[in-house]
C-alpha cells in the first residue's frame, strides 16, 4: 500500500490535476536538432576553393502584368476592366504595352459561353493586325478534385 504524503484528504484514487508543463522532452528534441545541424552545416558547404568570375547579365525585369480582353455574349469587349469597342483592341493594346515587342505578349482572352464567333474573330483579327500572336484562351476548371 501507497501512502499519501500531502495534500487533504481523499481517496487513493484521487488525482490531482497538475498544470505545469514538462519542458523537458522539448529541450531534448532541441538539442538533438542542434547537434545534428552542427554537424551538417559544414558538410553542406563546398570545400574547394574557386574564383569565380563576375556576372554580367543585366537584371531581370518583373513580369508584365498578365493582360485580360473579356468579351461579353452581347459583344461589348473589356480590355482588363475598361470597356473598348471590338475594332479599337489592337490599337489600345499597342498604347497599353508601350514599347515592349508586341510578339512577346501573351494576351488572355475570356468569352461567354453565348458569345458570337464573329466577335470573337473580330477580336482576334485585331490583335493579329497589331502584332499580337501569343493569344491563350481562359475557360473554367473543371477537373475533379
Amino acid at each position: 500500500m501507497a501512502a499519501k504524503l500531502s495534500g487533504g484528504g481523499g481517496g487513493k484514487y484521487q488525482v490531482e490535476q497538475n498544470s505545469e508543463i514538462n519542458v523537458t522532452p522539448f529541450v531534448d528534441i532541441m538539442l538533438v536538432l542542434l547537434i545534428i545541424f552542427m554537424v551538417a552545416a559544414p558538410l553542406a558547404t563546398p570545400s574547394v576553393e574557386v574564383k569565380l568570375p563576375t556576372a554580367v547579365a543585366p537584371p531581370q525585369t518583373n513580369p508584365p502584368v498578365p493582360i485580360y480582353i473579356s468579351i461579353t455574349s452581347n459583344g461589348r469587349a473589356y480590355l482588363g476592366d475598361f470597356p473598348v469597342e471590338l475594332e479599337e483592341i489592337g490599337p489600345e493594346l499597342t498604347g497599353q504595352i508601350g514599347r515592349r515587342n508586341p510578339a512577346d505578349e501573351r494576351i488572355f482572352i475570356r468569352a461567354d459561353r453565348g458569345t458570337r464567333y464573329g466577335d470573337f474573330m473580330q477580336v482576334m483579327n485585331s490583335l493579329q493586325d497589331n502584332g499580337f500572336y501569343s493569344v491563350a484562351l481562359v475557360g473554367e476548371d473543371n477537373a475533379p478534385k
